[in-house]
Parts: C-alpha cells; sequence; structure tokens
C-alpha cells in the first residue's frame, strides 16, 4: 500500500510563498526523493530532488528560490518556495524510489498538487 501524500498547494501572489509536503508510506528504502512539476501542455519537468544523504538538484529556473529539505525518520520531503512567479504556476508532482517488498527497485508518484501564482 504505497502512498505519497502531498499537501501545501493552493493559490498564491507573485511574489509570495507556498511550503509543499510528501510523506510517503509503504515504501522502504528510499534513496531519492523530488519535485516536478508540469504545466498545461507541457513536459513534466524536474524541480528539485534530495538524496537519502542530502545532495540536492534544483532546475535553473527555481535554483535560489527554492530549497528542498527532507526528514528520513518520517519519510517526508519538503518544497519552500519563495519568490513565486507567474510562471511556476503548474502541478507539483512528489516522487519517490525504493522498495514495497518486492526484489526491485522502483519509482512512485503522488497524485499532484496545484500550485498557481497570480500576477
Amino acid at each position: 500500500q504505497v502512498q505519497l501524500v502531498e499537501s501545501g498547494g493552493g493559490l498564491v501572489q507573485a511574489g509570495g510563498s507556498l511550503r509543499l509536503s510528501c510523506a510517503a508510506s509503504g515504501i522502504v528504502n528510499i534513496n531519492v526523493m523530488g519535485w516536478y512539476r508540469q504545466a498545461p501542455g507541457k513536459q513534466r519537468d524536474l524541480v528539485a530532488a534530495i538524496t537519502r544523504f542530502g545532495a540536492t538538484n534544483y532546475a535553473d529556473a527555481v535554483k535560489g528560490r527554492c530549497t528542498i529539505s527532507r526528514d528520513n525518520a518520517k519519510n517526508t520531503v519538503y518544497l519552500q518556495m519563495n519568490s513565486l512567479k507567474p510562471e511556476d504556476t503548474a502541478v507539483y508532482y512528489c516522487n519517490a524510489d525504493g522498495y514495497t517488498g518486492g526484489q526491485h527497485r522502483n519509482d512512485y508518484w503522488g497524485q499532484g498538487t496545484q500550485v498557481t501564482v497570480s500576477s
């Protein structure tokens, strides 16, 4: 029973902030957790990712405005987004890789949370 429960999305004015959270359950030995986003008619792109040991990777479009963090004990990843811009508007998806009791590592996705930034 894999669950990636996302929260924190919503509508915010340009220049505002949001903090996204994603709690994973039913997955063990998670290596990378991250956030992706997809705007209408566009591809799903990486926003930020973080490994078990704290190494991070950010898309150029959000570098300096977003901070990804992780609580391994809670299997939870966070994305703090500041100075939001209208072009940040998208559905944000949580991602995690790990095991669910099988013999192979797989990627798992949340349902997505809408972030809308008004100009």
